[in-house]
């Protein structure tokens, strides 16, 4: 099965690549809808709930993040150092880096399909790995774009700790860190507020209790929602309890439930379907019956080790965003609607037009 795979990749290339070589080559603009997929979403200001999409070309990826890298250090220089910073002298020009002018969509689509359609032909082998049998299923596209999310977030991780580990020994202590720039001018912030920069949440990303972080550790810091430590979940759980308690008894009742964990629930488990937004009084029902699974022990209030089992819904992983990107890739590209994706499909139904 898989020489005849290889055979059928080799022969579709040759073939695409034979029509292109003898297509007129043009330099219009009518098909920058084909082009790849970016993704350029960090941010110096407050975290969103939007989630923007990983790159699904890893060359892509890599040109994205050195670009993100030199604007990030530019703007952590400017603000360790503002002494340094300075209003430029009239007439005073920069000499700015070929980086500076590159654009990903531009150094991969200068001939307009062509590149799209060469960079499916290296990448669909990669993504048709379980089985190899010529067809990207739905849990292939949610690998891929795992492994892509991966290395993402830990770039941006390692970024951070180059930056926070003042004494180069490869981990963090609390002292040496220091939260957001946003959290420390707002204390009224969501995440400062709710203890995400505070020593509570430092200690339960502490796996082996030794008083610092290693890098898997800050990782989980950072993104406690993909964490498979206990404690981190568990005090993701108990953080919720605290933004929630309005009558400050320790606990969520009902009201307290109903009126915005509830709504997180039912998003999560809607998403992707055309569903309505039925009123309160359709929803209590529903709602009520999730609570009284929740309440083990009766009391008609949910601790916080009580909301663990809902706790993925309060707070997505990536792997929720790499299926929910799987489904979108796929809604488009399938033209036969078997639930899979051919090569030709993606090359005909280019898998980033208006990826959401």
């Amino acid at each position: 099965m898989g020489k005849v795979s290889a055979i059928v990749y080799i022969t579709v290339a040759l073939l695409i690549l034979f029509l292109i070589s003898h297509s007129p080559k043009k330099h219009s603009s009518h098909n920058r809808h084909r082009r790849l997929k970016l993704r350029s979403s960090y941010t110096f200001n407050k975290p969103t709930t939007h989630h923007e999409p990983v790159a699904f070309d890893p060359l892509v990826a890599d040109i994205e993040r050195r670009r993100e890298d030199r604007q990030w250090e530019k703007q952590y220089f400017e603000h360790s150092h503002p002494e340094f910073t300075h209003e430029p002298a009239p007439g005073e020009e920069s000499q700015p880096e070929w980086e500076d002018f590159m654009n990903a969509e531009d150094y991969l689509n200068d001939e307009e399909k062509f590149n799209v359609t060469n960079r499916l032909v290296l990448l669909f082998p990669k993504i048709d790995a379980d089985p190899a049998d010529g067809f990207v299923t739905e849990h292939e596209l949610t690998e891929w774009n795992m492994q892509q999310a991966e290395k993402e977030v830990l770039h941006r991780t390692q970024r951070e700790m180059d930056i926070h580990d003042k004494n180069h020994d490869g981990l963090i202590s609390f002292a040496e860190y220091e939260p957001p720039s946003w959290v420390k001018n707002d204390n009224t912030s969501v995440g400062f507020d709710m203890g995400w920069w505070k020593e509570e949440h430092f200690n339960a990303s502490d796996a082996d209790g030794d008083g610092l972080l290693n890098i898997t550790e800050f990782n989980d810091f950072l993104h406690p929602a993909d964490s498979k430590n206990p404690k981190l979940l568990q005090w993701l759980c108990q953080e919720e309890v605290r933004e929630r308690d309005t009558d400050k008894d320790g606990k969520v009742n009902f009201n307290e439930f109903f009126h915005g964990l509830f709504d997180l629930v039912r998003n999560y488990d809607e998403e992707g379907h055309n569903s309505s937004h039925p009123s309160d009084d359709s929803m209590e029902a529903p709602a009520k019956r999730l609570f009284s699974q929740l309440d083990k022990d009766g009391d008609r209030l949910l601790s916080a080790e009580e909301l663990l089992p809902i706790i993925g819904k309060l707070h997505p992983s990536e792997r929720y965003y790499a299926k929910q990107q799987a489904d979108y890739i796929i809604s488009q590209a399938d033209s036969d609607k078997d639930g899979r994706l051919t090569l030709l499909e993606m090359i005909d139904n280019p898998y980033d037009k208006r990826a959401a």
